[in-house]
Formats: C-alpha cells, structure tokens, sequence
C-alpha cells in the first residue's frame, strides 16, 4: 500500500535555518514550485528569485502567478489546507520585495545572462538554476549566451541545475568540479570542497533510478542481462499549444504539434544520466524512450529487464520482484520510494509528496524461458570449444521482469528532492 502518513499535503519541515539565501534563477515549473517548497519548509531565511525581465504590470502579477496553480491550486492551500488566507503580502514594487509564508522574497527583473545577475551583493546565495537554459558544465563564464559558470562569477557560493548536464563539445570531458546527484541513490558521492556545479538530473532520470537500484542491488548487475524504458510523460513548456512552423534547421516536426490532442513521440536523455547516477548501468544495455501525452503531470515509467535466472523450476516470478520493491521501499529508500498495491491512475499521484517513485505493484509481470546461442556464432571464441559440425547450442533460462511506476514529475518527485538535494548541500557550505 501507498504509505498514506505521506500521502497528504506538504507539511512545513522544523530545521535549523541556513545562514544564507538561496538564489532561484528562473520562474517556470521547476522555479515557481522551489519557491513553493521552500516557502514551506522555511529552511532558508530569504529567496532571491531571478525572472531577468519585466512581467506584466508589475510585482502584483508576479504574485499572483506565485500564488496560484493551475495543476496544484492555491499556495495557501498546499501550505496550509483550505481555512487559509492569503499567504502573499507586504508588495514593495520599488525593492520587488514580498513575503510568501512569511519569508522574504526579493524579485529581480533585469539580468538574464548568469555572469550579470549581482548574486554577490546579495550575500553570495547557493543558487538553483532552473532555467534548463545553462547545462553545459565547460562553458565559460563569459559565454555569449550565457552559462551556468556565469553564476560562480556573479558570487554564487554553488550553482545546482534543475536538469542534466549537457557538454556541447563532445569530446570534452566533464569537468572536476562538476557531478550529477540524485537524493537517496549517490547524493553520498559530493565533495564539498572539489563539487561547485551540481546537477540534479531530471525527473525521468529521479524515477527511474529508484526503480533499477533495487534491482541491482539484489540481483548484481553481472545478472541483468538488458533493459529498456519507456517514459510515457505528461506535457512540458517546450511543446506547442497549437501547430506552428518549424523553426528553421529544426530535425524534430512533432515537437512543433499541437500537445492537447496529441500523443507525441520524442526522445530522452535518462540513459546517459542514469549512467552517471548509476555507473553499474555502463555495463548493461539500456535503451531508453519517451511519449508525450496531453496531461499536465504525472508521468508513468514502464522498466522491460532481462535477468539471468538458475532454472525454469524456481524461476523469478512477480512475487520475488514486488518483494524487493517492497523491502526497498521499508528500509533504505523509504524516504523516496513507495510501493503500492492500489490500481492507480495519473492523478491519484499528483502532489505526493516526497515520492521519487510509486511502484504499481498490481502490474509487475514475468516471463521465463530459454534464451538458446550458438556458440559457433560468437565473436571471438576459442575455437577449440567448439567441434566443426557439431552443434552447440547453449541454453540459458533467462526472466523478462516488467515493472511500472508512477512520478510526479513536477512539484511531488522532482521538486521535493530537488528541495533535499538543495538543502543538503547548503548543509555543508
């Protein structure tokens, strides 16, 4: 069952606060709902939050996009149930000054590029970039265009992305400094003292991780022979509200149709990120795939792995496989893995909070069989082993386990661990 003490609504978190703000640059999905966990957790003394250019009429309509929802509601609402007020005041449209939950809030309209927004003068925040605009970890401070280097210039003390890195010279090597974490799987990897760019990977790459690690860690990579996944994944910022033109050069035409009436066939990169996540995956054929469909979020994973089994008499079944997510999910991933024994749908997981991962145990299936090679046809095998004429044939019994889960992947996977990933890292500054 669905753990349902977390099911609720987001619940303001006591902690010791940091002794610094925090920086968000960027007010789209991933900028506005941080601002929204934040606000809550009141971790942080003061926000910072960069837009880089004027909105509508001024500050009041800021607020108003802050504080309501299309998808989630009200902020009062998710901060403190129904019998609440308003929870934006104190408007100062000459500071771009509010409170949101009682914190300070300082708006900036002016700078897009990183190396110009003045972070220093602000008291050298860690800052979120959730623009998905600056991923390239070797880009240099002076960028054009602008990149996520830019930030430590402008004083930033780190600098987390709120999606994967993506170097555009691909000889380049990551850089040192550089790592890619996600809370709960490898956050134990970050070095305080070498680490400055920080990616949190993505939302796909999140729920994704917390279904393989349990497999891995029970079965052994050397046992799992291939995998795919398929992502069927609620619409994003970046598709069209209607059919449009291409813009010129552009490879990709269904990236420019209509994301209301349509299924959308599109890639994505959680393959490679999950490597870095994961570095047992180099070993393992993955392939990974995404389909857009018209809802707003919650987003669904559907894990096709291949395992070397003993025997067909006692052969994995979905008892074995439910069984380890089930363990998983009541010991060391219990902050973020869930298992559940409910037939869900879509907007049953919407919100949940601190849930990279709902595993719909209900539709975990197994296959097993024998996988039969000719040992005559592979590659560079002593040939002493194998007699000409004489067939040899090996016959390895081999179980195809599918197992689906569920993520939210705006504000209750990604932006929750996010807001973890965040606070841990200011924990050590």
């Amino acid at each position: 069952m669905v753990n349902q003490s977390q099911a609720g609504k987001a619940k303001p978190q006591r902690e010791d606060r940091a002794p610094f703000k925090l920086g968000i640059n960027g007010l789209g999905r991933i900028g506005k709902l941080s601002l929204w966990h934040h606000a809550a957790r009141g971790y942080f003394p003061e926000l910072v939050v960069n837009i880089g250019r004027e909105v509508g009429q001024g500050l009041e309509d800021i607020a108003s996009y802050i504080e309501r929802d299309s998808t989630y509601g009200y902020l009062g609402q998710y901060l403190h149930g129904q019998k609440t007020s308003r929870v934006i005041e104190e408007l100062n449209e000459e500071h771009g000054s509010m409170r949101v939950n009682g914190m300070p809030v300082t708006i900036l309209r002016k700078d897009r590029n990183p190396r110009d927004i003045p972070w220093k003068n602000l008291g050298d925040p860690l800052v979120v970039d959730t623009t998905g605009k600056f991923l390239d970890p070797t880009a240099p401070p002076d960028s054009k265009n602008g990149s996520i280097q830019g930030h430590l210039e402008a004083g930033a003390k780190k600098v987390i992305a709120s999606a994967p890195f993506k170097i555009k010279e691909k000889s380049v090597p990551m850089p040192a400094d550089a790592v890619t974490m996600v809370m709960g799987i490898n956050d134990d990897v970050y070095q305080p003292t070498k680490h400055r760019m920080i990616s949190g990977a993505s939302c796909t790459t999140t729920c994704l991780a917390f279904m393989v690690k349990p497999l891995l860690d029970y079965f052994g990579a050397d046992r799992i022979l291939s995998s795919s996944m398929v992502t069927v994944h609620a619409a994003t910022s970046s598709q069209e509200v209607l059919d449009r033109l291409p813009d010129a050069k552009s490879k990709d035409l269904r990236k420019n149709r209509a994301l209301m009436n349509n299924i959308i066939l599109t890639s994505t990169g959680a393959a490679k990120a999950l490597a870095l996540v994961i570095p047992e995956m180099k070993k393992i054929g993955f392939i990974a795939e995404s389909v857009r469909i018209p809802t707003s979020t919650g987003s669904l994973i559907v894990l096709v792995v291949n395992i070397q089994d003993e025997s067909l008499q006692n052969a994995i079944n979905r008892e074995l496989i439910n069984q380890v997510y089930q363990k998983a999910s009541e010991s060391n991933m219990n902050r973020y893995l869930l298992y559940s024994t409910r037939q869900n749908v879509s907007s049953d997981i919407i919100g949940n909070p601190r849930a990279a991962t709902i595993i719909e145990g209900t539709e975990t299936h197994t296959r097993t069989a024998h996988l039969c090679v000719d040992l005559a046809k592979i590659p560079g095998l002593p040939k002493d082993l194998v007699k000409a004429g004489t067939p040899c044939v090996a016959e390895i019994p081999v179980t195809q386990a599918v197992i689906y889960g569920w993520y939210d992947n705006e504000l209750g996977s990604y932006t929750n661990l996010l807001g973890d990933l965040t606070i841990k890292i200011s924990e050590q500054l």
